[in-house]
């Protein structure tokens, strides 16, 4: 939301614009060690006092943000915010809590298709609030929502972990079990390599389109928010018939779209046919393919061992932030003057070919141990 404020807020406080951005870069890798935190926490404390205690720490730092004087004190307040990352992890778990493996996948489906309205209204929102009224806005607006989410957990939500860990020492000691699943490991690598597919696409859009294209900034931004479109379109039809069809096979018709999408653009541009809407018309399968796999992935990962699906939740995410950052990086870093397209495509295609063997492989541990049993 704060994105299209970066430049006023670096005036505001007299620094350059790269010392300002690293209230991004530092905001995901704070957010990626407090998955690590909160998901175990979780696990012995119970959902409810762990989502009220982080929406209070976000509901403070927003505030201090608002009145920091300096960059220093600004950033510090910043990467105490991305406590409200517990959001995130633990409603995951309190889904897995109350409902079958089935039911969770589906009623994920139908939350990650609301979360998916984020990145599509938040910058516009926010750019509009910063134009009308300066940056503090949306950080006073950050302020009330903190609050409101420290009073509706407060009064609205139970605890559903019924089966906490007695000590973190305890917890701690079965952590090994959770290392040594492939399962896991498994669900876990192709939740990564999927979502490291949208980032490499937002990563390198904009350089593709500058080279190759004539588009406005406007269309530019249509275009890269389409695959959140997709993702939309793929979570609602993840969460209608998740319980009809079955996770297994949602999520490997999940992959192989989003495999055969950009596989499919790449051909076309090798044969001299790439155009804008080949381009983004065939990254549009990413999010679709993401929308229908992640649900029944996440669902998988808190299942592996479903006492610690706090903790399997957050070591899940922290691994799917810390992956997306690393392809952010070879992303921008290898990408060329001429033909970006090609290269930026095949890039795509690499990552979604691992999470579908990754996605294929857990499936096959799966059907094993089913047969075992």
């Amino acid at each position: 939301m704060f994105m299209p404020a970066l430049p006023q807020m670096a005036e505001t406080f007299a620094v350059e614009y790269g010392l300002m951005s690293v209230a991004v870069a530092g905001y995901l890798a704070a957010a990626a060690a407090m998955q690590l935190l909160f998901g175990p926490l979780s696990d012995r404390f119970g959902r409810r006092s762990i989502l009220i205690f982080a929406f209070t720490v976000f509901f403070f730092a927003s505030i201090g943000g608002l009145l920091a004087t300096n960059i220093w004190a600004f950033l510090g307040f910043r990467f105490l915010q991305s406590a409200v990352v517990a959001g995130g992890v633990v409603s995951q778990a309190i889904i897995k809590d109350t409902a079958t493996k089935e039911e969770a996948a589906s009623l994920l489906g139908y939350v990650s298709m609301v979360m998916a309205l984020a990145p599509l209204l938040g910058p516009a929102l926010g750019g509009a609030m910063t134009e009308l009224f300066g940056w503090q806005s949306i950080y006073l607006l950050y302020s009330v929502v903190g609050g409101v989410l420290v009073i509706l957990c407060w009064v609205d939500i139970g605890e559903t972990n019924q089966d906490q860990s007695t000590s973190m020492r305890e917890q701690f000691r079965t952590y090994p079990e959770l290392f040594k699943s492939r399962r896991f490991w498994g669900y876990s690598i192709g939740l990564m390599f999927s979502v490291g597919g949208f980032f490499t696409f937002i990563s390198g859009a904009a350089l593709v389109v500058s080279q190759e294209f004539d588009l406005s900034t406007t269309l530019l931004g249509f275009g890269i928010g389409s695959i959140s479109g997709g993702f939309m379109l793929g979570n609602f039809i993840s969460g209608r018939f998740t319980k009809v069809i079955g996770m297994q096979r949602i999520m490997l018709i999940g992959r192989f779209l989003a495999l055969v999408g950009p596989s499919s653009g790449l051909a076309l541009g090798l044969a001299g046919l790439m155009t804008e809407a080949v381009y983004f018309g065939c990254v549009l399968f990413i999010g679709v393919g993401n929308g229908l796999t992640g649900p029944s992935v996440n669902v998988g990962i808190m299942s592996v061992r479903p006492k610690l699906a706090g903790s399997a939740a957050g070591m899940a995410g922290a691994i799917m932030i810390g992956g997306g950052a690393v392809l952010t990086w070879v992303t921008g870093a290898i990408l060329p003057d001429t033909n970006a397209s090609l290269v930026h495509l095949a890039l795509i295609s690499m990552c979604s070919l691992a999470a579908f063997l990754s996605i294929a492989y857990v499936i096959r541990l799966e059907r094993r141990l089913v047969t075992v049993s």
